[in-house]
Order: C-alpha cells, then structure tokens, then sequence
C-alpha cells in the first residue's frame, strides 16, 4: 500500500518502509497529535519521536522490539503526555533540546543543533528551529538512497510556519526554516509534521513570500 501519511485520531498507524528505515505515524489524542516509531530495518533498534498522548497505544505500537530513545519535539505539553510512562515501562533514553528540556516532565538528555541520534545503523540530525518555541527541533533523516525526510514537530506544516505569539518569534522561525531547512534541502523532502497531513518542501516552497506578508 503506497504511503500517504493520513491517520486520524484511534485509527491504525501509517507504515512507511524505507530502505534502511521504518516509519510508522500514528494520531493520539484528542489534539490529534502525530508520534512516529522510526525502526532500524537492519539492527531492528527503535526511537520514538513525540510520546505525545495514549501512552498504552504507542506501548503496543512499540511492541516487543523495545525502545532505546524518545526524542521530544518541544515543551508543548500535548506533545509529551505519555513521556513519562512511556519511559517507565521501556527505559528508553528522553532527549530534548536544551532549551526546552525544563519544561517537560522529567529529566532529559539534553540536545543541540547538529547532534545526530543513533536508530540503529541509521541516524537522524537534529536542527534547532526557534519561534515556536525557544527549543523546537526538527529531525532530519537523509536516506541513503532515497530522499530526504523531515520530523517538523510543530515548527513546520502545511501552510506555513508553526505559530508564534509575537513579531520577534515569527522572524526568527522564518529565518530558521529558510536557512536551515528550505536552503539546504531539496523539494523531494517528505516533511512529517506535530499535527495533521505530511507535505514536502517543494509543495511549502512557493508559499514562503506569502507567509512572510501574512505574518503567521
């Protein structure tokens, strides 16, 4: 079945098998947040991005396999309800950026801009996107022999930015996603955002002007 990345909230999980990486969506809670299981098709090590909510559904999505690290986007609480039981019952490793490691509910490794983490024989690299949050991160997985793929968090959707409360934030996440993500990357980028629908770069790409004019 061809990929698209639809899921909705208490549904089944998207399944996206890369060469070396597995991908798997799922919608939880009543936000409709996005958690992504990443599996190393190789060394079959697993990382969770986004312990956002129903702690017991991304239990059974993690399976038997185990899980060796929980990434948190940011600090936004929606986005790591299940955190804490996810790591109890798995022991895995949290990790967060440094910035926004306080506001989350337990203690975490911290990250920074250009730390890469290990899924396997696989890694992805961490980008550091201010606005959203003083600590938002993307995550970026260059396929070896494929495109590139993109874990946004809540600092990049369909349609624009993620949102920011004042004029000084909104620059700064322009600025971010301009130099770090849409400069550097090709249009071929899937982009897995915090909440709802996928998208790639070149569909975002056109519309950076327009963002920019609007303000949000």
């Amino acid at each position: 079945m061809t990929y698209t990345g639809d899921v909705t909230p208490g549904g089944l999980p998207a399944v996206r098998e890369l060469d070396r990486l597995t991908i798997a969506k799922l919608s939880v809670g009543p936000m409709d947040n996005n958690a992504y299981l990443l599996r190393c098709r190789t060394t079959g090590e697993q990382v969770l991005v986004d312990a956002a909510n129903e702690a017991p559904r991304l239990l059974e999505l993690i399976g038997d396999a185990g899980l060796a690290t929980v990434v948190t986007t940011h600090q936004h609480m929606d986005h790591w309800l299940a955190l804490e039981e996810v790591v109890a019952e798995t022991g895995a490793r949290p990790l967060a950026h440094a910035e926004d490691a306080p506001g989350l509910p337990i203690k975490v490794d911290p990250l920074a801009d250009g730390d890469r983490v290990s899924v396997g024989d696989c890694t992805v690299e961490v980008i550091h996107l201010r606005g959203h949050t003083p600590g938002s991160i993307a995550l970026l997985y260059q396929d070896p022999v494929g495109t590139s793929h993109l874990f946004t968090g809540d600092s990049l959707f369909p349609g624009g930015p993620g949102r920011t409360t004042n004029p000084t934030d909104f620059t700064q996440i322009m600025d971010d996603l301009e130099a770090k993500v849409f400069g550097p990357l090709p249009d071929e980028t899937w982009v897995y955002p915090g909440h709802g629908n996928d998208s790639t770069l070149g569909a975002e790409r056109p519309h950076l002007g327009e963002w920019r004019t609007r303000g949000w």
